[in-house]
């Protein structure tokens, strides 16, 4: 469905040591990292070269504004990860905008945590999978 999801970041260097360990916390690969341009990508498997999450500064070269409304949610394969993964965030200079735990009111299984970057950007970590 996705071909990319694009997040603008204002410090290219603190987003890049936040979003390395966050993705290989998720088992997400990079893709590439380009500190002149700046901006760096990641994908789910080695075998697709879609889609693609990455962050870098805003093209039209104004400063970033985090939007609100809007999230990004990368699946885990499990609760723990889940529980890892906003852990890492928070350790990384995130904000909780929502501990891990149980969402009934998505489906039965829905267990998620929610975050902001250092830069606002609010992202999600999901398992959509019965407990173990």
């Amino acid at each position: 469905m996705f071909s990319h999801v694009f997040v603008g970041v204002t410090d290219f260097d603190h987003a890049l040591a936040f979003y390395e360990p966050l993705m290989r916390t998720l088992g997400i690969e990079q893709r590439f990292c380009d500190r002149t341009r700046p901006w760096a990508g990641w994908q789910s498997s080695s075998d697709d070269a879609r889609p693609l999450f990455l962050i870098g500064a805003p093209q039209d070269g104004r400063a970033h504004e985090a939007g609100n409304g809007q999230m990004v949610a990368f699946m885990a394969a499990d609760r723990e990860t889940v529980r890892q993964a906003h852990a890492e965030a928070l350790a990384r200079g995130g904000t909780c905008a929502g501990v891990p735990g149980l969402r009934p009111e998505y489906h039965a299984h829905y267990y998620g945590a929610y975050f902001r970057d250092p830069d606002g950007n609010k992202i999600c970590v999901v398992c959509h999978a019965p407990a173990a």
